[in-house]
């Protein structure tokens, strides 16, 4: 399928700018809107920085003169309900344009649509295919939104959800309503995701894995068994899960803590499993003499792990105003392997509806993020180590912050656009190079084609 025909497909879904609003009906087998599932998005960002002070750059340095860049990323979600309690879904996707830098030199980079490889062409491919099983555990049902991950306007209150397959281990792990969707919310790699959290990835951010979540009346609890890619940032994953996996666990609670209000906590564990480079390794085998500079990639082994700890909140404050936070955590001893080099990271934002000024379908949201490393790998950095993100040849250390700030305007239907601002305070995590703003402008499509 070529990119202009996955255009055509979504142009149809856009046309019609609507969800299936059909109403959820006890039944014993499902109609035939309830049974298919076509919708479609499109997500184009173009982002500027202006020229900025940078006392040397590397090979992975952020480009200190002015520059430019636009992504885009088009998906085509379908679905077929089976039965009641058996989904079938596959999305296509292609993803073209480029990032900053071609995504060098920030550890939060500044376009989570950005893919990190930009060889690997603009062909669409099959970003999701999947089966989702719904055990029920309870005759009792709630009500349910319709989405492409799951098709069902009714499901049991308590449950077991298995799903297999292809998919993105943050379509489900480290979600936030508040900062998780870089369509209609923040965009950087921070702010959108735990940066902490090396999570299970090819290059275009998707694996193979089993999921399985239990629902009961406490929240929800989640075990993850996904693929790692073969090497650091690669497109090609490891099939042998003796030897190369990512366990992911999570408990999700929903707490009364104001009243009224909703509150959302998630804890996050995971360990990875893969063919790493150890960064002590890589620093002993430069100041030896053995290697002219650090290379972690010359003392990779199979077997070695990564593990790492998430905390993620959300809490209702008024009718309009929600506010969000996350803390990260992992060894920094093995290499960065599959989303960016962060070893630790803090977050704390909020966004606003516009419902006060006459915008209800309007959003302003701003956050701030501080990443930092462990110490090993800030050595390998100092010393001139190359990650698959950052190295600018030297390293003079201090945390990475970042501030980001959007306002996303509903213009008609399924049409937004909105103007995002970020700075980042010494890139990388070097104090010789910055600060950079960066402005960006994101026009969004999504509809879907209601089936009765």
């Amino acid at each position: 399928m070529r990119p202009f025909h996955l255009l055509a497909l979504l142009a149809a879904a856009f046309h019609v700018c609507a969800q299936d609003n059909t109403q959820p009906q006890q039944q014993d087998t499902p109609t035939f809107g309830q049974r298919f599932w076509i919708s479609g998005q499109a997500n184009f960002i173009f982002q500027y920085h202006p020229s900025f002070p940078a006392l040397y750059s590397g090979l992975n340095s952020l480009h200190p003169n002015e520059e430019n860049a636009t992504s885009r990323v088009l998906t085509l979600y379908t679905g077929f309900r089976i039965t009641n309690n058996l989904d079938i879904l596959a999305d296509v996707e292609t993803a073209g344009g480029r990032g900053l830098s071609n995504a060098l030199g920030v550890a939060g980079f500044t376009n989570v649509d950005v893919v990190r490889n930009p060889t690997l062409g603009q062909a669409p491919y099959i970003a999701r295919i999947m089966l989702h099983w719904t055990i029920p555990l309870s005759k009792e049902e709630v009500e349910a939104t319709r989405n492409p991950l799951a098709l069902a306007p009714l499901v049991p209150a308590r449950r077991l959800e298995v799903r297999f397959g292809k998919l993105s281990t943050v379509d489900f792990f480290d979600n936030n309503s508040i900062g998780s969707d870089s369509h209609l919310q923040f965009m950087n790699w921070a702010t959108v995701n735990n940066g902490a959290y090396d999570y299970a990835a090819d290059t275009r951010g998707y694996t193979y894995g089993l999921l399985i979540e239990l629902y009961e009346k406490f929240g929800v609890f989640r075990f993850g068994e996904m693929l790692m890619p073969t090497v650091a940032n690669g497109i090609t994953l490891d099939w042998d899960i003796a030897r190369a996996r990512a366990d992911n666990f999570e408990l999700e609670l929903h707490p009364n803590l104001l009243p009224k209000r909703g509150t959302v906590i998630r804890t996050l564990a995971y360990v990875n499993h893969a063919n790493m480079g150890s960064y002590r390794e890589a620093i002993n085998g430069y100041l030896s003499g053995a290697n002219a500079t650090p290379d972690i990639t010359l003392y990779r082994r199979q077997g070695r792990i990564k593990y790492g700890f998430g905390l993620n909140a959300e809490q209702e404050l008024t009718n309009n105003l929600r506010a969000f936070a996350r803390l990260g955590w992992n060894d920094g001893r093995n290499e960065s392997f599959a989303y960016t080099e962060i070893d630790r990271t803090a977050e704390a934002g909020f966004d606003l509806a516009g419902k006060s000024w006459h915008r209800a379908s309007d959003k302003l949201g701003a956050a701030f993020v501080v990443n930092g490393l462990s110490g090993d790998h800030r050595r390998y950095l100092e010393l001139g180590g190359l990650g698959f993100i950052l190295g600018d040849g030297a390293l003079n250390y201090a945390t990475e912050q970042i501030f980001e700030t959007y306002y996303n305007l509903r213009l008609w239907r399924g049409v937004y656009t909105a103007v995002d601002l970020q700075h980042v305070q010494n890139p990388g995590y070097n104090q010789d190079r910055g600060p950079v703003w960066v402005t960006s402008i994101r026009m969004h499509f999504e509809g879907a084609i209601p089936l009765h």
